[in-house]
């Protein structure tokens, strides 16, 4: 993605409010954010940026797990939580592309039986679209609880699998297929994948992927660009691309690891079933890679927009459609 210079917000400057401006809607919108223990805040349309925001690390305690070092433009690395499921999704579908991974065979044909504490038969119903969709069937100590495809079941530990899935389907660490198939392509130099601190709680997905926000961004911008990065460069074909985006069958509101909205109903990864789409004042057409201390990526087509949200945890618990209520004043 070409960011261009011009913006309405320099990226580690306040842009001062006069009089006229105190209640703007670009200034409700960063007064909000930056409220809500936010870091790094991206707006880019049409490859335009519009906002581009750091704000200071928030005081120590859970955030501390999540952040490293500064980038060049001020901006922290941090790890993006769950938001890596979506960059697992996208490297999932650039294997099916190449004829190494195919999503219809079972897990076990990658990782070799006894992967789960299922039964032999019922682990061997268990494919790749299942890890894929969090239809597994299994809960999070990976034990049999429901034929899989059948329900929506948010499952971090038996996601991770998926990792080691595509590493035996390509015969290469997951290192080197994350920068060879994707980050190189797409020029996101500060994305890698690092081994989480001893004081990160084991949630049974020990490696965390750390990036920045305008690397999120690039990642983002893939998909308006239906599959090619930044030069131009094909990443992903435009059919593997779409499948991440069709809704499970169990949950509307849920692709191939990742979110989207504009469904009858949401399933969301705590449980319980909500009427209506997962963001009410989000465009029908957004889809969103999201992950814990309100790690946000929104793409949404309609408009050829890109936001990108790093921080702390929200205070606001209805931080998505709050920030979506002041981005629409921003972005129409």
């Amino acid at each position: 993605m070409r960011l261009t210079r011009r913006r309405m917000l320099a990226a580690a400057g306040a842009l001062a409010a006069s009089p006229a401006r105190a209640n703007s809607p670009l200034d409700e919108l960063l007064a909000y954010a930056q409220a809500q223990n936010t870091t790094g805040l991206l707006v880019v349309r049409d490859r335009e940026v519009l906002v581009e925001r750091n704000w200071p690390a928030p005081a120590a305690g859970q955030f501390a797990s999540f952040a490293y070092e500064t980038t060049r433009d001020g901006a922290l690395l941090e790890d993006v939580a769950s938001q890596q499921k979506s960059f697992v999704a996208m490297l999932a579908a650039i294997g099916e592309d190449k004829g190494l991974l195919d999503a219809a065979r079972p897990v076990s044909a990658y990782v070799g039986e006894g992967w789960s504490k299922a039964a032999p038969g019922q682990e061997a119903a268990i494919r790749v679209d299942h890890l894929l969709t969090m239809t597994s069937g299994l809960d999070t100590r990976f034990g049999y609880a429901a034929p899989p495809g059948t329900v929506f079941l948010y499952n971090t530990p038996v996601y991770a699998v998926l990792k080691a899935v595509l590493a035996k389907a390509a015969g290469a660490p997951l290192e080197a297929i994350t920068r060879d198939w994707l980050t190189g392509p797409a020029g996101m130099a500060d994305t890698a994948w690092r081994q989480r601190p001893a004081a990160f709680a084991d949630v049974g997905n020990p490696t965390g992927l750390v990036t920045s926000p305008r690397d999120t961004a690039r990642f983002g911008q893939i998909v308006l660009d239906s599959g090619r990065g930044q030069d131009g460069r094909r990443i992903v074909s435009q059919g593997a691309l779409a499948r991440l985006f069709e809704p499970t069958p169990a949950n509307p509101a849920y692709g191939r690891l990742w979110w989207l909205n504009g469904g009858a109903y949401a399933i969301r990864a705590a449980g319980g079933r909500a009427e209506g789409p997962l963001i009410p004042a989000a465009p029908a057409d957004t889809v969103a890679a999201l992950g814990a201390l309100d790690r946000k990526l929104y793409v949404v087509p309609s408009l050829k927009l890109v936001v990108v949200r790093m921080g702390a945890a929200a205070p606001d618990r209805d931080f998505d459609q709050q920030l979506w209520l002041r981005l629409r004043r921003v972005v129409g």
